[in-house]
């Protein structure tokens, strides 16, 4: 409710209507003895007419207990009643000097509460008003009654002006304390958006290392979803170092004397699984503490990160750098002592037989095709791995895989082997990258043929719902059980003495796999030793599924 541009609360409401409760009994006794003679007063008009005044002000005062406001012009018209019953009071029976009229200093206090500065300078104005005209009725016959009203009202101004004061300078500092606490909320509010807004675990400590704040990732972080305010931050964290020594968390908040970072410590889970993380760890300092002791230490703010990925990653990059410089040392050594050696027979007077030529050169020539392919290999792993012509295109199945079986079939003939291609009919077209598509089966058909001494290498491609099947199967040496959860890891090659025999990079499989996840299929292994191999995977045919080749 609002009165005046005031905004009445609750509590004003409840204040005032307990006032006129228990006040108004009181100070009409006070009339009523006045009235029966038990206390002399100057102004006593009549018995009758008091009597009327003081119960007309008793139920006024208790009608605005038990009746609650109903609207500002209701509160209004209660008050200006409420105060010319006093004053009429005051007038009639007890007079302005006696105790009684300090009600109206409570009057005076409501008028404030409830209508500001203006309702409270009307108040006053209506006792000085009410005080002349009781001075001027009564001095005729009472020439003292001057000086009576005018300490009377001196009094009750004195002590109303002072009541006034009072609640003011409180109101002042309770108001500056609303609009302290109102912007420490705004920037505990900010504090917190910020936070919940962070995709980094993020915690706020006590000096102690008990949890005060924290956002969602957090909870992410550490798979649970009960709270964490409260809790001791290393109890939250099972972490070790790289040497698998236990680290304490809360002694590294009490160690760091600035903001700090680790990367080399590791979280374990309750099932045993293992994360590695990066720890901030910032100490919070207060300056508003004695300035002689200097900053005081308030908290902590750690920002736990899980990098397993990006160390995972790095570690896979050194790796992949060792393992190629290893590779590419071997064939570059044997071609450099290859072509030497062949300079220095060139380089005799009499040349030496043309077989012992021919065997240098054919060496020199099988490590130049070797490194080669790895280029070639590791070439198709970079356009992988960057996304390089991944275009997807519509893509005739049958042209395709027809082209590549003219392509591979010299190089079959050549080593006595049989290349089939088993093409169903009406197999239609995919809707994928053609690079992607022919590098795989490209790697599946120059391995059969490398791993296969003698039988068949057959290209079977089958339709199946919306689905386009393709496989490469030969009657190689196959791949045992062991290897075949390997094959696909890169630079990996087999034991077998067979496979050790032909020159290989240990790459073509880890690009195939690389590449059938760009073309959003998965490579299936069928194999058994000396029993032969069948490398197979599907794709979308775009002649039944036009949803996914838009997509």
């Amino acid at each position: 409710m609002t009165t005046g541009g005031l905004t009445v609360t609750k509590e004003s409401e409840h204040a005032i209507r307990h006032i006129a409760l228990f006040a108004t009994p009181i100070f009409v006794l006070h009339g009523l003895l006045v009235a029966f003679g038990a206390i002399p007063s100057t102004n006593f008009v009549s018995e009758p007419l008091s009597l009327i005044v003081l119960a007309l002000w008793l139920a006024v005062g208790l009608y605005h207990y038990f009746m609650p406001l109903r609207s500002s012009f209701d509160l209004v018209l209660r008050f200006i009643l409420y105060q010319s019953l006093a004053l009429a009071a005051i007038m009639t029976t007890t007079g302005f000097l006696q105790p009684f009229a300090t009600a109206l200093v409570l009057l005076f206090l409501a008028a404030h509460i409830f209508f500001g500065q203006k309702g409270y300078l009307l108040s006053i104005a209506s006792v000085v008003i009410a005080v002349l005209i009781d001075t001027l009725i009564r001095l005729p016959s009472q020439p003292e009654i001057f000086l009576m009203n005018m300490l009377g009202l001196a009094a009750i101004l004195v002590l109303g002006v002072s009541i006034v004061v009072v609640v003011n300078s409180q109101e002042t500092k309770r108001r500056a304390l609303l609009r302290s606490q109102k912007q420490e909320r705004l920037q505990a509010d900010r504090v917190v958006t910020i936070m919940n807004n962070l995709t980094d675990a993020t915690f706020s400590t006590d000096a102690h290392g008990k949890v005060t704040m924290y956002n969602a990732a957090c909870l992410n972080l550490l798979d649970t979803n009960q709270s964490l305010k409260g809790k001791q931050i290393g109890e939250l964290f099972q972490l070790t170092d790289d040497s698998k020594t236990a680290v304490d968390l809360l002694q590294l908040l009490t160690a760091a004397t600035r903001t700090t970072r680790r990367s080399d410590v590791r979280h374990t889970y309750s099932d045993g699984e293992e994360i590695r993380l990066e720890l901030t760890i910032a100490p919070i300092k207060s300056s508003f503490g004695d300035q002689r002791k200097g900053s005081q230490l308030q908290g902590y703010v750690v920002i736990a990160r899980d990098v397993t990925k990006e160390k995972s990653l790095e570690e896979e990059r050194d790796e992949f750098i060792s393992v190629v410089s290893h590779e590419l040392r071997t064939p570059i050594t044997i071609v450099e002592g290859t072509v030497s050696n062949l300079q220095v027979l060139m380089s005799q007077p009499k040349l030496p037989a043309q077989s012992v030529l021919a065997s240098t050169l054919e060496t020199a020539h099988e490590q130049v095709l070797y490194l080669a392919k790895m280029v070639n290999d590791l070439s198709t792993l970079s356009r992988a791995e960057r996304g390089v012509a991944d275009n997807a295109e519509v893509i005739d199945v049958a042209e395709m895989v027809q082209r590549l079986h003219q392509q591979y079939q010299k190089d079959a003939t050549t080593r006595g082997l049989h290349l089939n291609l088993d093409l169903a009919p009406k197999v239609g077209s995919i809707n994928a990258s053609r690079l992607y598509t022919e590098e795989l089966l490209q790697n599946f058909i120059t391995n059969a043929i490398k791993y296969t001494n003698e039988g068949t290498v057959t290209i079977i491609v089958k339709k199946s719902s919306h689905m386009v099947n393709f496989a490469v199967k030969d009657t190689g040496i196959g791949i045992s059980r062991g290897d075949q959860q390997k094959v696909f890891n890169k630079f990996y090659r087999s034991e077998d003495y067979r496979i050790r025999e032909t020159n290989g990079t240990g790459l073509g499989l880890y690009v195939s796999a690389k590449l059938a996840h760009k073309l959003g299929t998965q490579i299936t292994l069928t194999s058994r030793l000396n029993h032969g191999s069948t490398f197979s995977f599907s794709l979308p045919s775009s002649d039944e599924s036009p949803a996914e080749t838009k997509a």
